[in-house]
């Protein structure tokens, strides 16, 4: 699971990509319920750029408070849970652009945050699913998750969590993949869950600062 990551920048993501969000001033670490930039498509095809709520709120959620729980997706159960089935049944694929995520390592015994950063000169394209919920004041608002798969044979990614739970990753896209993945069926989505590349990512330890 991640939970917390570094949204590139919105120079370098319109240096990289051609577009840019509305806004530059989002947070530099991004932990559920904040407001970061997400690649995806309109009906037309056209690439954009929008800042969403990381943590995704499905259409059927009263309060808009579900992004607690529904920042990570399970790729190989999507489709039929219910925070995120109309989301997958429609297609509605994004690309999370970030220069690293961090995840726990318990090697030592105890929770050691790790950073794992872009090894390449581009951003880190997280796959993720986003939906629009309509807030009972009548906004409309913007939400992602980050889709994960099983990584407890990964060489890199079982290092991380505590070690009796299963051991997941984020799913990493290419540059060049990013409009084949946002214009992919759901009945091809699955074929996207690939393990994360291990030279595109540089992983050390990174504690977190002490409070």
């Amino acid at each position: 699971m991640c939970a917390q990551y570094t949204p590139t920048r919105a120079d370098r993501i319109a240096a990289q990509f051609g577009v840019a969000p509305e806004r530059a001033d989002y947070v530099e670490r991004a932990f559920p319920g904040h407001v970061a930039p997400i690649l995806r498509v309109d009906p037309s095809d056209t690439l954009h750029c929008d800042l969403a709520v990381f943590g995704l709120i499905p259409h059927w959620s009263r309060d808009g408070r579900n992004f607690r729980h529904c920042y990570n997706a399970r790729s190989e159960t999507a489709a039929e849970k219910p925070s995120f089935r109309q989301a997958w049944a429609r297609g509605r694929w994004c690309a999370v652009p970030a220069d690293a995520f961090f995840e726990p390592n318990y090697e030592t015994g105890r929770a050691v945050r790790w950073q794992l950063a872009t090894a390449r000169s581009t951003p880190l394209l997280m796959a993720g699913l986003w939906d629009r919920w309509r807030a009972p004041d009548g906004r409309s608002v913007l939400s992602f998750t980050l889709l994960t798969r099983n990584a407890d044979a990964h060489p890199l990614m079982k290092r991380f969590h505590r070690p009796e739970d299963e051991k997941r990753s984020v799913v990493l896209l290419d540059v060049e993949e990013l409009r084949p993945w946002l214009g992919c069926s759901p009945a091809d989505a699955p074929h996207w869950m690939r393990p994360l590349q291990t030279d595109w990512v540089a992983a050390e330890a990174a504690p977190a600062p002490e409070r």
